[in-house]
């Protein structure tokens, strides 16, 4: 596509990928209230919480059963691909950079689903044009991606693991995107290899043989009765 979109434009092109990739927007200066949240700290470990109820009652446990830890990379996965899904379509799409920060969002507190995402639609207008890697890397991945992690900090998660599930949810945008739209599997491939080439993804996941590995592990099989559940497609444990 080519040209300047509006705002309805870009969140309907880019929601045909998915609901991972659905936004919607919001006027700038508008307050949160009862439905739509600013990512806090507090909300975080609301959401973690009741991440690890979930995961629990999945497993047959009683509630708290999950450690927070896993709980909170779950999370944090969920939102790293809820961030980067509609930016990678974005990019590929346009050829533009939707980076807001991080306080900009507004978040609905949906246990089960993607969670729903809005950004001020001047965000969703004001997108430099011919992005590049290291752009989508300094504005994104730097941007509201390291933002996210810098809160997740407060859970015990390591740089390691936190990337490492940006990495994963980079490559499962982009396998969305190639699946829905083949015609441009091979320009998504060519700029999220170009983003696993840099920091600060650089080390966290690389693709071989069309197979992506991540270098970590989610802790998503610690959730299960005895900590011996299954481990993700992707996961550095996988065989």
């Amino acid at each position: 596509m080519s040209g300047t979109p509006t705002a309805s434009e870009l969140t309907a092109a880019v929601a045909r990928f998915g609901p991972f990739f659905a936004l919607e927007t919001h006027p700038r200066g508008t307050g949160p209230d009862e439905v739509w949240q600013p990512l806090s700290v507090p909300l975080l470990a609301a959401r973690v919480a009741a991440v690890g109820d979930r995961l629990a009652m999945a497993g047959g446990l009683p509630p708290g059963a999950v450690e927070p830890r896993v709980a909170a990379s779950v999370t944090h996965l969920g939102l790293a691909a809820r961030l980067l899904s509609p930016a990678l379509a974005v990019a590929v799409l346009y050829g533009r950079v939707l980076a807001p920060r991080l306080t900009d969002l507004r978040w609905q507190q949906v246990i089960g689903a993607p969670v729903p995402l809005s950004m001020p639609d001047d965000v969703v207008l004001d997108t430099p044009v011919d992005v590049r890697a290291d752009e989508l890397s300094r504005r994104l991945l730097d941007g509201p991606l390291r933002e996210l992690a810098a809160l997740m900090g407060e859970f015990s998660l390591s740089r390691h693991i936190l990337w490492g599930n940006t990495a994963s949810a980079v490559n499962g945008a982009a396998t969305m995107i190639a699946a829905s739209r083949p015609d441009l599997a091979q320009r998504t491939r060519a700029l999220t290899a170009r983003l696993f080439d840099q920091p600060p993804l650089l080390g966290a996941g690389a693709t071989r043989d069309g197979v992506f590995r991540r270098r970590s592990c989610c802790l998503i099989y610690r959730a299960a009765p005895g900590g011996r559940g299954p481990v993700c497609g992707d996961c550095v444990l996988a065989r």
